[in-house]
């Protein structure tokens, strides 16, 4: 489908790559609904530009509270129509080692990333045209596990799974399904991370790189256009995913002697 005929929902368009995308389809011309736990009014005018009126709706809720985020998914096909394109790039990274994550600090992060995830495909799917897509955003760090990242990466390992098994049960029903793993990307929660990052965590990301938001966003873009299930967008990032699925004995000796060196380790 074009731009012009879509009607596209974004969670987590407040910011980062949810904001890009939500502006992009909306100067596109497509029907688009955001959704986000805040959406300030900078926000809300920086996507609905002037002269496409009516054609957004910008919805406050949790992707963490299942019933409300129905609801509002509801209101938006209601005012927009069913999507054709839903993604969900809602997310939260606490990082640290398990030692240093309480129980609430692993939960949110699995709350939000993981079940966030389910509950935003459950609230769309059943609104969604025949040869919609639904994509979920989840990381290189749900591919690749990286050091102070046991929530984070058990989180996205999640999605990965989760969008898995849906692109599988969505077939019936004409309806496709995309998981989004990017790399470190310059995105206003990747900024605050790096703040408080471990050096470690650091240079073992060395590797796959960070990409500029536009450069990150236009490769998902392609991605979801071509209809691929995974999008990684950064060839760098891409040669790490089949580093990990060819050589993995490879990958691991060379993080751990990084680890190693660095934590003082024997």
């Amino acid at each position: 489908m074009t731009d012009q005929q879509q009607v596209v929902f974004i969670s987590g368009g407040g910011s980062g790559i949810g904001l890009f995308l939500a502006r992009h389809f909306f100067v596109s011309g497509a029907r688009v609904a955001v959704f986000d736990l805040s959406l300030s009014a900078a926000v809300r005018e920086e996507i609905d530009v002037p002269g496409n009126s009516g054609n957004s709706v910008f919805h406050e809720v949790d992707v963490r509270d299942t019933r409300a985020l129905e609801m509002r998914v509801s209101e938006a096909c209601s005012a927009l129509g069913a999507p054709t394109l839903a993604v969900n790039c809602a997310g939260v990274q606490i990082a640290g080692t398990f030692a240093d994550l309480s129980a609430e600090q692993f939960s949110r992060v699995l709350d939000t990333n993981l079940l966030g995830s389910r509950n935003f495909a459950a609230a769309v799917l059943p609104h969604m045209r025949q040869h919609g897509r639904l994509a979920l955003v989840a990381s290189l760090a749900g591919l690749v596990p990286n050091y102070a990242y046991s929530a984070y990466s058990a989180s996205k390992y999640g999605v990965v799974g989760l969008a898995g098994a849906l692109r599988m049960e969505c077939l019936p029903r004409a309806i496709h399904v995309s998981v989004i793993c990017p790399p470190e990307v310059s995105t206003p929660m990747v900024e605050r991370e790096m703040q408080t990052m471990d050096p470690i965590t650091r240079e073992l990301k060395l590797a796959a790189g960070t990409l500029d938001l536009d450069t990150a966003c236009r490769e998902i873009l392609v991605g979801l256009q071509r209809g691929d299930f995974l999008i990684i967008p950064g060839s760098r990032a891409r040669m790490i995913d089949r580093l990990n699925r060819w050589f993995p004995g490879l990958l691991r000796r060379k993080a751990d002697k990084i680890i190693l060196s660095m934590a003082g380790g024997t």
